[in-house]
């Protein structure tokens, strides 16, 4: 139960991490999202390119 909050917690922050390089970044969106599966990934978190542009899709709107 403990290790699930623990990961849990993880990619929470790692969804945060990613959200904070997208808005901070002076790259192309697209040159940033392929980074960012690349960096998830390294950690073990697998992520496919459309989880990362529904994500981006979904913080944008929620920066509206």
């Amino acid at each position: 139960m403990k290790s699930l909050t623990i990961l849990y917690a993880f990619l929470g922050g790692a969804i945060v991490g990613a959200a904070g390089a997208l808005l901070l970044a002076p790259e192309k969106g697209e040159e940033l999202r392929t980074r960012i599966c690349k960096l998830l990934r390294k950690k073990g978190i697998k992520i496919s390119d459309d989880e990362v542009d529904a994500l981006v899709a979904e913080l944008s709107a929620s920066e509206k």
